[in-house]
């Protein structure tokens, strides 16, 4: 077995042994039970000339890759959302050429399925932002995405929060935007916990008004929503909310801290997914998923319950930089040969919490190859100072 020397919160250092290797049954052609979006991660290019606080370079065969990998276990991809930095390091005309290779690969995959995120990154959020310039913003970016053959995903908007007045302005911006849209869209609604410059989201701090006018939204344009994302870290607020769509909207769960539960579901329903947290646990979900094709939900539990822990950590507060951990594990787990971020946002958390997720990762069997996992975290604790 594999050892290797990791800090603990009061400052002392550990050796901790490896357990097996991932071992998650994969099975040829589409997962049919649910719909399974893994929100998925750009992979910066370390080797290019640029700072890389301020400016973008992609590694684009290394991410596109990945997209490929997320794809063949039966998953969809969730492009150019809140994973891949949007709104932290990842600006519109980065994410623009994003989406188009990633549409354009999915077209070499059959089966391959992908929506994007069309958001309002361009537009500071000012209350000197009018809500006409909201509407052009979305425009732009769906009619972007559509002039590429892809399907739209609605992010949530910072201007939007900024200049609104109350829930009339809400209805107004997307009513006009789902109106215009070639085909249905995912509505995403992202919690101030993952956007701080979203409190206040669909016109009141009250959750439960809130919730009154994305459900109002929502069904008086029923025939343009394919579903609704919602991302609160609220279960009771996801299952309540999907028990209410009209017939035909999906609830995607956006709840990485209790996902199995959510997307499992009860005698009422079940969500579909869209999670950043399928992105480092693309395996263990697809195998979970494909268990529920089989009508096997005690091993859908088995599988998903202990990559529980590793959620909950790596969303864990601030939840906005769960990013790291997420490109730290396709580091540790050879998806991509270093560990440098667009933004920098590789040193938005510490080196405790760090080897906290490795362990966490392990006890999961996350890990495809352990001694290479460990070789690399060796590399990033030498970093850090640990011996």
């Amino acid at each position: 077995m594999t050892t290797i020397r990791l800090p603990r919160p009061d400052g002392s250092i550990v050796d901790y042994r490896l357990g097996p290797a991932a071992d998650f049954a994969s099975a040829p052609g589409p997962i049919t039970s649910r719909i399974g979006f893994a929100a998925v991660h750009v992979v910066a290019d370390p080797r290019a000339d640029v700072n890389p606080t301020l400016d973008v370079a992609v590694d684009w065969d290394t991410t596109l890759a990945y997209r490929r990998y997320v794809w063949s276990l039966g998953l969809a991809v969730a492009e150019a959302m809140d994973t891949s930095q949007r709104g932290m390091g990842f600006p519109w005309s980065a994410a623009k050429e994003l989406i188009r290779r990633s549409v354009a690969e999915a077209r070499t995959m059959p089966g391959a399925r992908v929506f994007s995120g069309a958001g309002t990154d361009d537009l500071l959020p000012s209350p000197g932002v009018t809500l006409a310039q909201v509407e052009a913003e979305y425009e732009a970016h769906g009619s972007y995405i559509e002039s590429v053959g892809g399907r739209i995903i609605l992010m949530a908007s910072r201007a939007l929060a900024a200049c609104a007045k109350g829930p009339e302005d809400y209805a107004k911006v997307y009513g006009r935007i789902l109106t215009q849209a070639k085909e249905p869209v995912i509505i995403h609604w992202l919690g101030d916990m993952f956007d701080p410059a979203l409190a206040g989201y669909w016109g009141s701090p009250d959750l439960d008004r809130a919730t009154e006018t994305l459900l109002a939204i929502v069904h008086e344009h029923a025939a343009k929503i394919d579903g609704v994302k919602i991302s609160l870290l609220a279960q009771h607020r996801e299952i309540a909310m999907r028990r209410r769509f009209p017939k035909g909207v999906r609830m995607y769960t956006g709840d990485d801290f209790d996902y199995p539960t959510t997307v499992g579901g009860d005698a009422h329903g079940y969500s579909d997914a869209l999670l950043g947290i399928f992105d480092v646990i693309a395996p263990a979900a697809a195998a979970g998923l494909r268990a529920l094709d089989r009508g096997d939900r005690a091993e859908f539990d088995r599988i998903l319950q202990p990559t529980l822990p590793l959620s909950r950590h790596l969303f864990g507060d601030p939840t906005r930089f769960y990013k790291t951990g997420v490109v730290f594990m396709a580091y540790l787990n050879g998806h991509q040969d270093h560990f440098r971020m667009v933004g920098g946002l590789e040193s938005a958390r510490s080196a405790v919490h760090l080897a906290r997720l490795f362990e966490l990762a392990d006890e999961a069997h996350l890990f495809r190859d352990p001694d290479r996992a460990a070789a690399r975290m060796r590399h990033v604790m030498a970093l850090a100072g640990v011996a």
